[in-house]
């Protein structure tokens, strides 16, 4: 452990202890990200913020790119009007407008600001002016992160926390909370593991600590390593990863060297098969996977934060496959899923504990959960309201095998079934 850590690190863990019984993840807010979809997508741009609507998404995480809002140095950095906002701009505008938050990513840099280099380099001027400007020109948006997955030479050249620390995030840091006292941002935006040419992530996060790292929430990327690993099943517990099944270690170790700081998870999905047979699973396990994550994010505390990777699978079957919507824009059962997310806590004899949530609407929200009974569905209990976030608990006698769903009568919708055990 490294020196001076240890007391933090007792007193965070207290001040968590104390706190889970309380679920203080119960507000947790669950967002997604798809740039090229929702800058660029079909249909116009109010059309997909619809879509936004009908899945009960009120967060967005969206990357503002440094080198193509200033491609050429501006002459005066902390001025926004010296920089080229373009799409950027008209998006989180129409974000704002429609009353959906942003957590806007500062990535990429400009060749006058790296040397010539590609966007990927560390910046080593001008990082902290852009973050202030930023906040200057959307001076509602309080959540920021800076930089992606800095731990992985594919997004960060080099990968080094300490220039990391000195070069992104310690600016943008000063920057953001000169220009706004609300706000608020995260650093790390960590990969789940140690690629060739980059560091494991506790690694980097140590790192980092040892840079004298500043910031207000921590970021992870807590995608799984292989596709039968599941949200709560690791395929190797002593590999490093830092994975969605490794929740509780990731936040002992966020503790450990920063405190009890809030752990933002800001990238997370399962590629689907089709149309990818080697990464992707089942459609069915995509969807079921969508509500265990929830609910593990929901009973672990200080996780405030789950973003969904992507809304439609990436049209390469190079690139990314984990959308809600296939590439041809047909909805998987994942879209369903996401609006209405469902698991089972736990089983006590005959009785099953089950959680879930709806996601569209405001306030307490009517629910009907049913269960399948000689090829139909039937109410089990009749109209429930959940709480005031849109979740519910729900402990009942049924045995191992049955199907149960969520039926929204607000939205006309029901959840993908789920088998209990």
């Amino acid at each position: 452990m490294i020196r001076g850590v240890g007391a933090t690190f007792l007193a965070a863990l207290a001040l968590l202890a104390g706190a889970a019984s309380a679920h203080a993840s119960a507000n947790a807010q669950f967002g997604v990200q798809d740039d090229a979809w929702l800058m660029d997508g079909p249909g116009t741009l109010e059309q997909r913020l619809t879509t936004l609507h009908n899945l009960g998404v009120r967060l967005v995480r969206i990357t503002l790119r440094f080198d193509e809002v200033a491609a050429t140095k501006p002459t005066d950095g902390r001025n926004p009007d010296d920089y080229d906002w373009g799409t950027f701009g008209t998006t989180l505008d129409a974000l704002h407008t429609e009353g959906i938050s942003a957590l806007v990513t500062l990535y990429g840099s400009p060749g006058w600001a790296n040397g010539g280099r590609s966007p990927a380099t560390l910046p080593s001027s001008g990082f902290g002016n852009f973050a202030y400007a930023s906040s200057k020109r959307f001076p509602w948006v309080h959540m920021w992160t800076a930089w992606n997955e800095p731990n992985s030479r594919t997004f960060s050249v080099p990968v080094s926390p300490s220039l990391y620390v000195r070069r992104v995030l310690n600016p943008a840091y000063a920057a953001l909370h000169q220009a706004s006292p609300a706000n608020r941002l995260a650093g790390g935006v960590t990969s789940p593991r140690k690629t060739p040419s980059g560091l494991a992530p506790l690694a980097f996060l140590a790192g980092m600590h040892a840079a004298h790292a500043r910031l207000d929430a921590y970021a992870q990327n807590p995608y799984p390593v292989s596709k039968v690993e599941t949200p709560t099943r690791a395929t190797c517990s002593s590999c490093g990863y830092f994975t969605m099944a490794k929740l509780p270690e990731i936040r002992a170790d966020v503790t450990r060297y920063f405190g009890a700081k809030p752990l933002w998870l800001t990238e997370y999905g399962y590629q689907t098969d089709p149309p990818d047979p080697l990464l992707g699973v089942s459609y069915a396990k995509q969807a079921a996977y969508i509500g265990e994550a929830a609910l593990r994010v929901w009973q672990q505390s200080g996780v405030t934060v789950l973003i969904q990777f992507l809304i439609r699978d990436e049209p390469s079957l190079g690139g990314w496959q984990s959308g809600l919507f296939t590439a041809g824009g047909t909805a998987k059962l994942s879209y369903h899923a996401f609006a209405l997310p469902l698991a089972q806590v736990s089983r006590s004899g005959s009785r099953a504990e089950l959680w879930g949530q709806v996601r569209p609407g405001r306030g307490r929200r009517p629910y009907v959960l049913q269960r399948a009974t000689g090829g139909r569905w039937s109410a089990v209990g009749g109209t429930q309201h959940t709480g005031v976030g849109g979740t519910f608990e729900r402990t009942l006698a049924l045995p191992p095998g049955t199907r149960v769903r969520i039926w929204a009568p607000d939205i006309g919708w029901a959840s993908p079934p789920l088998a209990l055990s």
